[in-house]
């Protein structure tokens, strides 16, 4: 049995018993809704042992469960082992929602008087909050209370909230000043008919004010709001975390700076009309606190950040032109540490060694997220991470799936290659090829402006589906310019996502396959979207990859493949040889030029 899971519990039902709570909610937001959050706020991990970047823990008197997503199934089924937790698959016909669990567990179940469940307001959204109010007002009137943090109680030495500096993010790498960025938004806020906004995404407001931090984990960001009416603009931030340099730039900039603690009282001190709250991403806390009229949009700044300049193009193809001449020195060290002479490598030193490399190249800061490097059947376990205890040494056969990315100061970088290490399976040949085909098949894509990812999603899926296959993950997202890997609203999705896809807009296109306890193959890169014709039907958009990386051709089932896919794949080695191969020494030079050799 998991011991310190199971005395976290213990503790925390001795407060539900005092505060009269048939149940808590754990989330795994923040105040912010980041999808990546401060170790101060990881509550769920903190009650459960999951640590995944997404699921909810919730546990009532007698019971416990979490609920996640298919990239998490067989890595939260091995965390959630000797613990009281129950894994919810979500999207999984047969899986309850958290109000009809709760149901099952406290009304039909009879084991608790009290028919409240709790949920920090703090760190939900005010959107998800409504709804699960909703939810459970249907099942038998439970009601739900916001007000409490249980963790305040039973957290014995929580990290604190982070107090790291704040840096000016240069104008030679963003294009766009300040100012600019704000006229530009109140401009937006009055076409909402907005009079302010409460800015609480950390990237939109780093991205807002041109600077960048490092309170979350390979996220350049830092923990405050913004506020912003029709005359002021106020940051509410520690303001430990401001250099003498930092905060003469804000006041250059004419934005006041408040202490974070004080955002309540900011909110109930606004003047203006109306004000602005994307209840998606303002906690129902704040949520609660605003006085007056609210407009319920989403943030305007989201979309305007997706949309990329000049100078931030440009600093990709110079990130993306650094990460592709690490992954090629990676790739020939790969090939050569994993021959048939014998290996010692495994998930975690292959890990430690791109990394290494990657922090060789000029303007390299962090990884931009955490190395997913997964052998054999740990290729099946989708966001599968390698620890001391389930790393395994690389053999000269199969297939490895390595998804890694690099924060650089000019650009965010995000790939996926999945490389033979060896004599493959049939199997594994199949699932490697329909991936790939899927890949090109969403690169090949010429489409109107202003189509959804959704309406694209099915290109990538088109070929496996006849097989009988498919992955239940997204097929792309936004990247950030030095910013959050996953920037949104955009994606290429089976679920319905209607924010259209512009011109200056990049996302990833990553198909996978993974067959559990057998393999798994992925493959992405990160695509720009650029102008393509216009017609009397319209301007018509494509993609071009940004990422310059050769695709492993060993796995390929050349007689699946269409001409167009093996015209589009040579013509990008081509493109990615002619790129690189001026920065590289003559050995790896010449690995390069076998690698990106006509299919």
């Amino acid at each position: 049995m998991d011991n310190t899971v199971n005395q976290r519990l213990q503790d925390l039902r001795e407060v539900m018993r005092r505060e009269h709570l048939a149940a808590f909610i754990f989330p795994s937001t923040d105040p912010h809704q980041g999808e990546y959050v401060p170790d101060h706020w990881k509550g769920r991990e903190f009650i459960s042992g999951f640590n995944g970047s997404a699921g909810t823990a919730v546990v009532t008197m007698d019971s416990a469960a979490l609920w996640t997503d298919s990239r998490y199934f067989l890595a939260a089924e091995e965390q959630l082992k000797g613990t009281e937790f129950q894994l919810m698959k979500l999207k999984i016909e047969g899986t309850p929602t958290i109000a009809q669990w709760l149901n099952s567990q406290i009304v039909a179940g009879g084991s608790t008087a009290s028919t409240e469940v709790g949920i920090d307001g703090w760190c939900s959204s005010a959107n998800s909050v409504k709804e699960l109010m909703a939810d459970l007002r249907k099942e038998d009137g439970m009601t739900l209370r916001t007000n409490l943090d249980p963790l305040k109680l039973i957290w014995r030495n929580r990290p604190a909230i982070p107090e790291n500096p704040v840096e000016i993010y240069p104008i030679e790498y963003a294009g766009e000043t300040t100012a600019s960025k704000i006229t530009r938004i109140r401009k937006a806020l009055r076409e909402k008919h907005a009079d302010g906004m409460l800015m609480s995404a950390l990237d939109d407001i780093a991205w807002t004010l041109n600077l960048r931090g490092t309170d979350v984990h390979c996220n350049p960001v830092f923990v405050s709001y913004l506020l912003i009416s029709s005359k002021d603009v106020t940051l509410y931030i520690n303001k430990v975390k401001l250099t003498p340099e930092v905060s003469a730039y804000l006041q250059q900039e004419g934005i006041k700076v408040d202490s974070y603690e004080n955002v309540v009282k900011g909110l109930k001190d606004y003047f203006e009309y109306n004000i602005l709250l994307d209840p998606d991403e303002v906690n129902y806390a704040l949520y609660q606190a605003v006085t007056r009229e609210k407009v319920e949009e989403e943030s305007p700044v989201k979309r305007m950040k997706t949309v990329k300049n000049a100078t931030e193009i440009a600093g990709f193809r110079s990130a993306m032109l650094k990460d592709g001449i690490a992954m090629v020195k990676f790739l020939k060290w790969l090939d050569e540490a994993c021959g048939q002479n014998g290996h010692q490598e495994t998930e975690i030193s292959v890990d430690r060694k791109l990394t290494a490399l990657r922090s060789e190249q000029p303007l390299y800061r962090d990884i931009s997220f955490d190395t997913i490097a997964g052998y054999g059947a740990h290729a099946a376990i989708v966001h599968y991470e390698a620890t001391p205890e389930t790393d395994i040494p690389l053999e000269p056969h199969g297939l490895l799936l390595l998804d890694s990315g690099a924060q650089y100061l000019d650009g965010t970088t995000d790939i996926t290659r999945t490389i033979a290490l060896g004599p493959l399976t049939d199997e594994e040949k199949l699932i490697y090829t329909l991936v790939l085909k899927g890949h090109i098949q969403i690169e090949l894509c010429k489409f109107p402006s202003g189509a959804s990812g959704t309406q694209i999603d099915i290109l990538a899926r088109a070929a496996m589906w006849r097989e009988g296959l498919n992955y239940l993950h997204g097929t792309g997202h936004g990247v950030g310019t030095y910013l959050n890997v996953h920037e949104g609203p955009h994606q290429f999705r089976m679920e319905w996502k209607p924010a259209p896809l512009v011109e200056g807009m990049t996302i990833t296109d990553e198909p996978g396959i993974y067959l559990a306890g057998r393999c798994g193959a992925r493959t992405e890169n990160t695509l720009l979207i650029t102008a393509y014709k216009e017609t009397e039907f319209g301007r018509f958009l494509q993609f071009e990859p940004l990422t310059l990386c050769p695709i492993d051709k060993r796995p390929i089932i050349r007689e699946r493949m269409l001409q167009e896919e093996i015209d589009w794949l040579n013509d990008y080695h081509q493109t990615v040889y002619d790129q690189l191969s001026p920065h590289l020494d003559a050995g790896e030079a010449e690995w390069l030029r076998q690698a990106c050799s006509p299919l």
